[in-house]
């Protein structure tokens, strides 16, 4: 597996042509080619009808706000927003009604029984609850009583975008309502339709995921509210602020695009982070300074380069050796580390057990190399033949 932009590059210099790379948010890989002169930046200084960008306010939500997710500032902002005539998008990145199911009496969270993760509650106007993974696509009616304390004491926990519709549904019946992820949305043409009806102003609420955070122009849309991007703050992957600083830019970058001026709502319980602070502050481009700087002192892309070996198998300890014999395999090398093997941040998915392993170089030239000599040889391990395995070179995510 390989990135799909690096792959162009690739094409690119072998036809003796030029490749024009196109982003409001571009990735560090790509700022840091243009600050080594790799890359000849263009900046486009301006927005589509010379508007003002619109400013990013934080709604501290450290007191807990309600179970839809819409804390009273941001409501009101709604309303103001929807009175004036003009358009509102909510966006959060969780499909369902709640990311998880839990009992009220003992706790219980109710988990896959194919992955290690919660299951997600679904709900919906024509049929019963419930309960769907999202990683195996394992699907059930959600139970009326708890299988550990036995009592009706069930209740959605958090907020997905099924429910922040109901919500808004019953608060504003005299508007129509939009959903857009990927459980609304079957093709291409029923996106297309709705982005029409969206751009003539015939939608008043928008409320979706990632899908609405780019490549969408509405002009009469001037209130965006981002119920939480808190998740990423805190995620393992080391690529995770730079993902939510460009979603968060690009959902932003949907408000105030004609004559209306644009208002951005962001809710968190974390107003204080130095990171979100210097990205609403600073902007995306001084974020991006820091973070190359933080890349560079802990020798990750894009100052290292990175490949990641996945394996899965039906027991931990097949995956496991299966990559140890990988590691011993490539041997010890002066230009390129192995780290691990060890479980996948989430070891269990679809009934498989999964682990990873890591090799690290300062150079792309050596660990090029390192994959050119040994990768062929991997499948004719003999533990190879029990584990499905992939290798993912400049992985874009270590899950």
């Amino acid at each position: 597996r390989y990135h799909a932009r690096d792959v162009a590059m690739v094409l690119a210099q072998q036809a003796k042509s030029r490749i024009v790379l196109g982003s409001a948010t571009p990735s560090l890989e790509s700022l840091h080619n243009c600050v080594s002169g790799k890359f000849h930046k263009v900046s486009l200084d301006q927005r589509v009808n010379e508007t003002k960008p619109p400013q990013i306010q934080l709604i501290d939500t450290r007191n807990p706000v309600p179970g839809h997710g819409i804390s009273d500032p941001l409501l009101g902002a709604i309303k103001k927003h929807l009175a004036a005539g003009n358009q509102v998008l909510l966006h959060i990145n969780r499909r369902g009604y709640a990311p998880a199911l839990y009992c009220r009496n003992c706790q219980l969270i109710h988990r896959c029984p194919n992955c290690d993760a919660n299951m997600t509650v679904h709900m919906s106007r024509t049929a019963p609850p419930q309960l769907v993974c999202h990683h195996c696509a394992r699907r059930q009616a959600q139970p009326k009583n708890c299988s550990r304390c036995g009592l009706y004491e069930l209740a959605p926990l958090g907020a997905g975008t099924e429910r922040v519709e109901e919500f808004l549904r019953a608060q504003f019946p005299q508007y129509r309502l939009e959903r857009i992820d990927s459980d609304r949305i079957k093709n291409y043409n029923e996106l297309k339709k709705l982005q029409q009806e969206c751009a003539a102003g015939d939608v008043r609420i928008l409320v979706g995921t990632q899908m609405l955070a780019k490549g969408h122009d509405f002009p009469k849309l001037s209130l965006v509210g981002i119920i939480s991007v808190d998740q990423s703050l805190f995620s393992a992957d080391f690529r995770s602020i730079e993902r939510m600083a460009q979603l968060l830019e690009q959902v932003a970058g949907r408000a105030g695009r004609a004559d209306a001026a644009g208002q951005v709502l962001l809710q968190t319980a974390y107003p204080d982070n130095p990171l979100l602070s210097k990205l609403i502050g600073e902007g995306y481009a001084n974020l991006c300074k820091q973070l190359l700087a933080t890349r560079e002192m802990s020798a990750w892309p894009p100052f290292t380069s990175v490949a990641l070996l996945r394996a899965e198998a039906q027991e931990a300890h097949i995956a496991e050796s299966f990559l140890r014999d990988v590691a011993n395999l490539i041997g010890k090398a002066k230009s390129v580390s192995i780290l691990g093997p060890v479980p996948a941040p989430m070891p269990r998915r679809a009934g498989y057990v999964r682990a990873q392993l890591l090799l690290h170089s300062n150079t792309r030239a050596a660990l090029q190399k390192i994959l050119r000599t040994h990768v062929s040889s991997i499948s004719t391990l003999k533990s190879a033949r029990k584990v499905r395995w992939s290798l993912d070179v400049d992985p874009i995510s270590l899950f």
